[in-house]
């Protein structure tokens, strides 16, 4: 081999070094440094609180996924939350999803809206626009409309309350040794908890040997709660369903019920969703007041959760944790993993990358799979059923995720 020869062979293969770490090196500027998800949920307004507390969850996450790497996938690329504010009436929630996806172009996925009647007008927007959204509200309409970029993380509500009902039997057989036969239902007329009582009158209650004796629906927030309670005075129901979602509400009809005779567990009273267990109840209404209250919801802070939860209280000065907070942390872990499946910073790309997931057992919300199936419900989701004792709201169901044992409360 000739000297111009061996000169030729350096040259090329200094050109085809220079040309792979340029190639290199191009791959490496594509990642992007940061990828920016949505939370969409009420900061103003009649909600402003259990958004508040969802943008916490969400907070919180988005350091421990970035302090632990970011998305490995992207080069260890960082989430940025993007938080949008919903209002406090579905136009406002319509409105502001409409805002993201002109504003928000380069988002991912997000999470939100927090009421089901907000997350169903949400949901119109953000499927025109391919944006993944996931969601704890309860209506089971959410994922009734064949759309593919909205994922359900809770039990719908007529899940739940197929989950819920059993088990509030069996407990209060346990306790008093008889059997509960008749109900009451008070419920406002938002998507999540129409669709709990819905699923309670049309065939559940017939299928646990229950008659239903008072059924009245209100719109909130109430004025008065005085008509309601009497109906539930005269009727003298062993069980009364009580289904507000809006912390006024749930404090007038607890106050009249002790006004009235039937407070403190003289009708056993359980709840569906987080409106009787938020901590602004104890500045209206006393401990003793909730003492032995129930409430059915899609997750709580739980046993696996204490670090979450303690540090949720020093950072942001919260008592518990609501499903608002540890279901918002466990969605950015999700949107998390999706892109790390995906490997690219794309809605559409990560949208399918949650509708293939299966990423095993479920740590953030109850039970169940982090895989959704063809409607995009959590396959296996659970639900938690917390309980007031002592002035705090506790995981009593299911047992592996207790906090505490259920009591009945004593008439």
């Amino acid at each position: 081999m000739t000297g111009k020869t061996k000169i030729t062979i350096s040259r090329r293969a200094l050109l085809a070094g220079a040309s792979g770490t340029l190639i290199a090196s191009h791959a490496w500027a594509q990642q992007p440094a940061e990828v920016k998800v949505g939370l969409l949920v009420p900061i103003s307004g009649l909600y402003a609180r259990p958004g508040t507390v969802m943008r916490e969850g969400a907070e919180m996450a988005v350091d421990h996924i970035n302090a632990q790497g970011g998305i490995k996938s992207l080069g260890g690329a960082k989430l940025k939350l993007v938080v949008l504010d919903s209002g406090d009436t579905t136009e406002k929630a319509k409105n502001a999803a409409q805002r993201m996806v002109a504003q928000e172009t380069d988002l991912v996925a997000a999470s939100g809206a927090y009421l089901s009647s907000f997350t169903l007008a949400v949901t119109e927007v953000t499927e025109r626009a391919s944006l993944p959204v996931l969601t704890l509200s309860y209506s089971d309409l959410i994922t009734d409309r064949g759309f593919k970029y909205v994922f359900q993380t809770a039990a719908t509500a007529g899940s739940q309350a197929r989950q819920a009902l059993p088990q509030i039997i069996k407990l209060a057989e346990t306790a008093s040794g008889k059997r509960p036969k008749t109900v009451a239902i008070l419920t406002d007329n938002t998507g999540a908890s129409i669709a709990s009582a819905k699923a309670m009158r049309e065939g559940l209650l017939a299928e646990n040997q229950l008659q239903l004796i008072v059924d009245e629906t209100f719109t909130p927030p109430l004025a008065d709660a005085t008509s309601l309670v009497q109906k539930v005075r005269a009727a003298k129901p062993d069980l009364l369903f009580f289904l507000p979602t809006v912390i006024s509400d749930a404090k007038l009809l607890l106050e009249k019920m002790n006004e009235f005779g039937l407070g403190q567990g003289k009708v056993p009273t359980i709840s569906f969703g987080i409106a009787i267990a938020e901590p602004d109840m104890l500045q209206t209404v006393s401990p003793e007041l909730l003492q032995g209250v129930l409430t059915c919801v899609a997750s709580w802070g739980a046993k696996g959760h204490e670090a979450l939860i303690a540090e949720l209280k020093t950072r942001y000065k919260e008592p518990w944790m609501t499903q608002n907070a540890i279901s918002t942390y466990g969605d950015m872990w999700v949107i998390k993993d999706a892109l790390e499946k995906a490997g690219k910073a794309d809605r559409v790309a990560v949208g399918e990358a949650l509708r293939t997931m299966d990423a095993g057992p479920s740590k953030y919300y109850p039970l169940g799979e982090i895989k959704f199936d063809e409607k995009g419900r959590r396959v296996g989701a659970g639900m938690t059923i917390v309980q007031w004792q002592a002035g705090v709201p506790v995981t009593v169901f299911p047992p592996e995720l207790a906090l505490a044992q259920p009591f009945w409360p004593k008439n």
